[in-house]
């Protein structure tokens, strides 16, 4: 896909991950649509970012996810990409898993990038193309303790990405779920925690994993699956090996 003129969504666009990613595309010519909770961070962006439309959302509110869409697509005229990103972390243990935290993160991190999917799939069918690419953890791939609901959401999303894009392939819609690992942005911080969580230095073998990437390292991995869709994208190549 040549990027340039492209209208894309980016959810969770104020930091991190998402801020990486609207700015790469911004660079490459893109119209990004910053999608995000707070209004303020978005308006500061926006200054920085030519061409780019804010849209404060709460990604956890099908209402509000659903007239961001339908706006969007009225403000550009179309929507070519689709990047659900917004998300984030829970760590608890089993036994101390808190089903209101969990269903928090539930709608968070699955329940909305679904919503997103469901309301831009019509529209990307109507144009007979169209990319959706879903962040999902290099948790998904491991058995980390203290990390198992967490890990199993995103798990799941990555199970629906993957099976979407058998559903929409003959419609020219290419559909990809992103593997980051440990990253450089303030995920942590605003992670929920039950417990300490589990060890993320070393595997089970005794490997030592990388240290933490970049934020512009996995939206540069995203930007490459836009320009040649891939099923999956793996921040590393020793995470295959897990899945």
């Amino acid at each position: 896909m040549i990027l340039k003129g492209k209208a894309i969504i980016v959810t969770g666009a104020s930091s991190g991950i998402g801020l990486a990613t609207a700015t790469k595309l911004t660079e490459l010519g893109a119209k990004v649509a910053l999608v995000a909770r707070s209004e303020d961070k978005l308006m500061q962006l926006a200054k920085h970012l030519k061409g780019s439309y804010i849209y404060p959302t709460d990604m956890t509110n099908k209402l509000a996810i659903t007239k961001m869409i339908a706006d969007v697509g009225k403000h550009y005229g179309r929507i070519d990409v689709l990047i659900n990103n917004a998300g984030q972390g829970y760590d608890a243990l089993v036994e101390n898993t808190n089903l209101t935290d969990l269903q928090h993160i539930f709608d968070l991190d699955f329940t909305g990038p679904l919503i997103a999917m469901q309301q831009v799939i019509p529209i990307m069918k109507h144009q007979r193309q169209g990319s959706i690419i879903n962040i999902s953890s290099g948790t998904a791939l491991m058995q980390l303790p203290g990390m198992g609901a967490y890990a199993a959401i995103k798990a799941a999303l990555a199970h629906l990405s993957l099976t979407a894009r058998e559903e929409l392939k003959s419609f020219n819609i290419n559909v990809s779920v992103v593997y980051p690992y440990i990253t450089q942005t303030n995920f942590e911080e605003n992670t929920i925690r039950e417990n300490n969580g589990g060890d993320w230095s070393r595997d089970d073998n005794g490997y030592q994993p990388p240290k933490a990437d970049s934020a512009e390292y996995i939206a540069q991995k995203i930007v490459d699956c836009l320009k040649k869709p891939v099923p999956e994208v793996f921040a590393h190549d020793w995470m295959k090996r897990n899945k």
